[in-house]
């Protein structure tokens, strides 16, 4: 703990996170774009809150689980927040009914998003872009909005892009819209110190990393502890991650399938320095074009984020069962 001029700013933003429940990454980027909070900095540089901030974090993390924009709660003042949070705690136990979209709702959310966003895409209009995207993250969650909106809508842009209604530059330009959305999908709920844990990358010669990004967010959505190391990575650098973590899993994403045999050589070459006590998991846009050598070395490829979870969820039960033995 560092005391500054201010005394009542007293507390680093390690401190800050494990108290507020927000990750340090989620604090930095709502203070940085919504001006959440106000820290002042030492002498050394370093961001100090106070009680007060700590006390808005928590209030606003409540508020964003409960599906508020956080551009739209971030300047309420600290009253506001405990009101808006207590007026939906009666809300949600007179009427929780108001509360559940149902599966189809969400289909259709996600349809009218999707046709919003790909208009956006295709006017390479990056702002509209990203305050659709804000919105959907909104109404469907994190999860529905990577299944139900992201996961096609990449696809179609995937497709449009083949036949020449679109440049690559516009799936550039969605990839970094996603990428700076990153802090809002990502689980804001603390693992438990015994999660089980995943590597996450793609091998050397894969440059294209959103499939894996994704992925990792969509692992820690299921509750693990997921390190993510981003792309074109060497077998040996992967595996050592795996060793430095104690992963139980793997997951390699491949977007794109090259003629020469370099992903075969990669992935064989993962799959004995992990050895068979670690799970490897492969998927992506291109993962199905090396089913041969990946039925060889017993690896699953992913058949979408249902499969994923599925495989998730059945990895995650082995590991418990094992920790708990």
């Amino acid at each position: 703990m560092t005391v500054t001029h201010d005394d009542t700013a007293q507390y680093l933003i390690k401190t800050v996170s494990k108290r507020s429940g927000v990750k340090s990454d989620l604090v930095r980027a709502w203070e940085r774009r919504y001006q959440a909070v106000s820290p002042v900095r030492t002498s050394g540089g370093h961001r100090v809150y106070t009680d007060q901030d700590i006390a808005r974090l928590k209030l606003l993390n409540q508020a964003t689980n409960n599906g508020h924009s956080i551009s739209q709660i971030a300047q309420l003042s600290l009253d506001d927040l405990k009101q808006l949070i207590k007026t939906e705690a009666v809300t949600n136990t007179l009427q929780p009914e108001l509360n559940q979209t149902s599966i189809r709702d969400k289909y259709h959310i996600a349809e009218d998003y999707n046709v919003k966003c790909y208009g956006a895409v295709l006017a390479f209009d990056a702002q509209a872009l990203e305050s659709h995207f804000e919105n959907a993250i909104v109404e469907l969650g994190s999860e529905a909005f990577i299944e139900l909106l992201l996961n096609p809508l990449l696809s179609k842009i995937g497709e449009r892009w083949k036949t020449g209604e679109l440049r690559p530059v516009h799936e550039h330009m969605t990839s970094s819209v996603i990428r700076s959305l990153t802090y809002i999908l990502r689980n804001n709920n603390p693992c438990p110190a015994n999660a089980p844990r995943m590597i996450v990358s793609t091998p050397i010669g894969q440059l294209h990393e959103l499939g894996a990004l994704l992925a990792a967010i969509m692992a820690e959505l299921c509750g693990w502890q997921v390190t993510y190391l981003g792309s074109n990575l060497p077998a040996e650098e992967i595996a050592a991650a795996v060793k430095y973590t104690h992963s139980c899993a793997l997951t390699l994403s491949i977007s794109f399938a090259s003629e020469d045999n370099i992903v075969a050589k990669e992935l064989r070459r993962i799959k004995k320095l992990i050895g068979n006590d670690v799970a490897m998991i492969v998927g992506g846009r291109a993962a199905s074009h090396y089913q041969g050598v990946l039925a060889e070395i017993g690896v699953p490829n992913i058949l979408g984020y249902a499969h994923f979870k599925e495989i998730l969820k059945q990895l995650a039960d082995q590991h418990y069962a094992t920790s708990n033995a």
